[in-house]
């Protein structure tokens, strides 16, 4: 078996406050027991905590919920965290299993050193410090996915202790103010996945696939509440939580669980519970009372994984044979906290949109690209790209990489946009055509269709002049200061030259014709 899974876990007692949906929430978590299953994964765990403050006992006391996140993230890697069989998601059950996988007597395990670079790039990632020894250990537990009875983990020193992300928070009105918070990791660990059971209801019976289990991420929240000031309460897991949505269901639904048993006069059970996310509740698994021992001892068949810096890289060692830490640190892409600062004062762009750019998977490059090609102000391209044509890819239900629309394309039609070569209402209409995929340029469009901007300025004097003409109430109006008359003034003109008139222009020439 012996997938790769990166596993982190958060400190408790010192976690940010945080507010979410209005509620106080800031927590601290601690390391918790994990569980791991697949094959080629790398587990990390990042327990964060927050505290949501309720009023219970008739307003008297608020209560806390602690709340220590486990995060399992598999590292993409083509072969198996300790043998050379590879990963290939939905391949037939049992067909990439090695006998290293299965547990024959007599197999031993090598480490893949892609893996142990991925949980180094992670570590520097999350400002972690690198331990430059780290040790491998037996987890015992036996259960039918675990063939060897044990799992290899990292839990007396892994390879990244003590780091932190900081994250932000839209709040205020419009989501306009920006929040910092700050999460810190207790630890990140190296960790083999076990298999995957298949229940087989009908049959009553349980398959076991020895390739790999799981998806590419996964939670575990371990939550408690308690009174402040108080001791913290006893905690419930709510396991193999796959997405953030499902996450913050569980987490709301089980404090408040908490918070009305406590109320009630009953006691919280120390128990493992799943999430179903059909009825949005968490239903009990088993308790966590009678528990076996893991009995952790160092694992016999991996020495210790030592890791280099530059400074203490033995003279003339094979770069193949070691792992070098600032080596590493030279290859970290730059971290969506940089990109985002660096939109913000290189665009002057809104936090908030800063967050939407990087939130849609090849968002932020459309964007660059169309920046790239285009004359028009970056606050244009932004409105453009997050209003329009997002709105176009939600409606539809499309990813970026799949928008008949190009780069290119939106370039061009902002930029015959800044040459006010159309109107605003005009480009709109050039891009649903765009968006209709019939091969056709944005100056194409315009042309076929006629949607340029008249550039006669006498011509157009003359239709506003017989607007007027022909709308004396209004004309009236606009005299006694009515603004909602020249905006009437503006449409009737705008209807007579099918739209191919600048408001701007329309407005200045009124404006002129009415105190002459």
């Amino acid at each position: 078996m012996a997938a790769p899974m990166l596993r982190g876990c958060c400190l408790g007692r010192h976690w940010a406050l945080a507010c979410i949906d209005g509620g106080s929430r800031h927590g601290r978590g601690a390391a918790t027991g994990f569980t791991s299953s697949g094959k080629r994964g790398q587990s990390f765990v990042a327990q964060q905590p927050h505290i949501t403050a309720q009023k219970s006992r008739k307003g008297e006391h608020k209560w806390e919920a602690v709340v220590g996140l486990e995060i399992h993230a598999q590292i993409a890697s083509n072969s198996k965290l300790f043998s050379g069989s590879q990963v290939h998601f939905a391949a037939p059950p049992n067909s990439l299993v090695s006998f290293f996988d299965a547990s024959l007597p007599g197999t031993l395990p090598v480490l893949n050193r892609r893996c142990v670079e991925a949980a180094v790039m992670t570590g520097l990632a999350l400002n972690c410090h690198i331990n430059k020894k780290s040790l491998f250990d037996r987890k015992h537990y036996f259960y039918a996915d675990l063939p060897a009875g044990y799992q290899i983990t990292q839990q007396r020193l892994p390879i990244a202790v003590n780091g932190s992300l900081a994250y932000s928070v839209c709040v205020g009105k419009r989501w306009r103010q920006v929040i910092t918070k700050t999460v810190r990791i207790k630890q990140i660990q190296l960790e083999q996945d076990s298999g995957k059971s298949l229940h087989d209801e009908l049959r009553s019976q349980t398959l076991i696939d020895l390739n790999r289990a799981e998806g590419q991420l996964r939670v575990d929240a371990n939550i408690s509440v308690h009174h402040p000031g108080e001791p913290l309460g006893v905690r419930t897991e709510v396991k193999n939580l796959n997405s953030a949505r499902f996450l913050a269901r569980a987490i709301d639904y089980e404090i408040q669980r908490q918070i009305n048993e406590l109320e009630n006069g009953c006691e919280i059970l120390n128990e493992t519970r799943s999430f179903d996310y059909k009825l949005g509740c968490t239903v009990p698994m088993r308790d966590k009372e009678g528990k076996q021992d893991y009995r952790f001892m160092p694992e016999p068949n991996l020495p210790p994984l030592l890791l280099y810096d530059t400074a203490s890289l033995p003279a003339g060692a094979d770069p193949q044979q070691v792992i070098n830490i600032d080596q590493i640190r030279e290859q970290l892409p730059e971290l969506p906290s940089e990109t985002r600062e660096k939109l913000i004062q290189q665009y002057g762009m809104l936090p908030e949109h800063s967050f939407a750019l990087l939130n849609e998977v090849g968002l932020l490059e459309f964007f660059q690209n169309v920046i790239k090609e285009t004359r028009a102000e970056p606050k244009k391209v932004t409105s453009w790209v997050l209003n329009i044509f997002l709105g176009f890819l939600k409606q539809q239900n499309l990813a970026v990489n799949e928008s008949p629309v190009t780069p290119s394309a939106l370039a061009e039609l902002l930029n015959l946009l800044d040459r006010k070569v159309i109107s605003s209402s005009a480009a709109k209409q050039v891009f649903e055509e765009l968006w209709r995929g019939k091969g056709k340029t944005p100056s194409q469009i315009v042309s076929e269709r006629k949607l340029e901007l008249m550039q006669d300025a006498e011509a157009l004097e003359r239709v506003c002049h017989a607007v007027m003409e022909g709308h004396p109430q209004v004309v009236m109006d606009m005299k006694r200061g009515n603004p909602r008359a020249i905006n009437k003034l503006i449409g009737l003109v705008r209807k007579a030259t099918h739209s191919r008139a600048d408001p701007t222009v329309i407005k200045e020439i009124l404006e002129k014709q009415l105190s002459s």
